[in-house]
């Protein structure tokens, strides 16, 4: 990966973008794609795509789509004393939230505070202790009544995410929040910028789609996918990596980080585009880890392949783990590995295909 590239993916990542308020990020998505994008475009509520003609010679429109959209809180009440009571955006884990640093995006800018937690010398821990419920949760923004909270333009109905950005760690890997899912995003803009270098060999159009609210439905991939309504779609999600103590592979499959991209199998994922994709693997010696979805894949693709009279998809996933955590992390080789993917899947279209099944 080089320094730019790099450079973009980190602030990106760095940007705060919960469901329902992803405008930041996707504004600084659409510059850096738009590099390598014929046209560049958005939605009512944000989802942002850029698109990449191909030579002309098939009529097959390819999306590559990932989701814009992280977890976080939002300002749910502010008491006499100046604390701020939370709710979650999405599937945060509150858990954990006790002695964490926040970020708000308040009108006036952004609000800093520290998720209280009481002195384990004065908690009251009789009978065992557990976690607190989200609405038990307060935030410290050094106010002391709620004119001190709105003087720092804080309100109900506020976002915030955690204050951690991300980190080089280890041998090759990256550590921070909201990995789930902006590092799609940041993938599917790389294949466009190799698309882009071998469009004399692209026969189809690419539409490169950064969607927004999956964390909470998938309605952003919907109406999208509805206005688009593309040919064949690949879908791009992170997945668990259950190579991590404690994870039952019975229940859950085998995922290993630095394992290379999944591939599901079932429901939402079409069979001919799966069939395409192994292909492509093999043809480019990638190698290709396996999951199943017996009822539905929990993504934006099981919003996407239903729309109108149905898009022939297939579900791409980055292994992951501590998925929904401030230390979320994944394996730049697995990065390069779906990168590559991707992009050897657009260039494998040719004039003559059609993915949908023929009697």
């Amino acid at each position: 990966m080089d320094k730019s590239a790099k450079d973009f993916l980190f602030d990106l990542l760095s940007t705060p973008s919960p469901t329902g308020f992803e405008m930041p990020g996707q504004r600084k998505w659409a510059a850096y794609a738009g590099q390598f994008a014929d046209s560049v475009d958005c939605d009512a509520y944000g989802s942002t795509w850029a698109e990449l003609a191909g030579n002309g010679k098939s009529e097959v429109k390819l999306m590559l789509e990932a989701h814009a959209d992280e977890i976080g809180f939002m300002v749910k009440h502010i008491s006499s004393e100046g604390f701020v009571y939370i709710d979650r955006i999405g599937g945060s884990d509150y858990g954990t939230a006790r002695g964490r640093k926040v970020i708000f995006q308040g009108d006036k800018g952004e609000v800093k505070g520290i998720i209280g937690n009481t002195a384990i010398h004065i908690r009251d821990r009789s009978g065992g202790e557990k976690a607190p419920e989200v609405h038990e949760l307060y935030v410290d923004v050094g106010a002391s009544n709620p004119k001190d909270v709105a003087k720092l333009g804080l309100r109900v109905g506020n976002p915030g995410v955690y204050a951690d950005g991300p980190e080089d760690f280890g041998d090759g890997l990256i550590v921070g929040r909201a990995l789930d899912n902006r590092i799609g995003g940041f993938i599917i803009a790389e294949v466009l910028k190799r698309l882009k270098k071998h469009r004399s060999k692209l026969a189809c159009s690419v539409i490169a789609v950064n969607a927004v609210q999956e964390e909470i439905g998938g309605y952003g991939a919907k109406m999208v996918t509805h206005r688009l309504f593309p040919s064949v779609a690949l879908c791009l999600d992170v997945t668990h990596a259950t190579d991590s103590p404690g994870i039952d592979k019975a229940k859950h499959g085998a995922v290993k980080l630095g394992g290379g991209p999944s591939v599901t199998h079932g429901t939402c994922c079409h069979p001919n585009v799966i069939h395409r994709l192994l292909k492509v693997a093999e043809k480019e010696s990638i190698t290709i880890q396996h999951e199943s979805s017996s009822r539905y894949s929990g993504t934006d693709t099981d919003d996407i392949f239903c729309v109108r009279e149905g898009v022939p998809s297939a579900l791409i996933s980055l292994p992951l783990r501590y998925m929904h955590s401030v230390v979320e992390m994944v394996d730049l080789k697995d990065v390069e590995k779906v990168i590559a993917l991707m992009t050897a899947f657009a260039l494998s279209i040719k004039a003559s295909d059609a993915f949908g099944h023929r009697l």
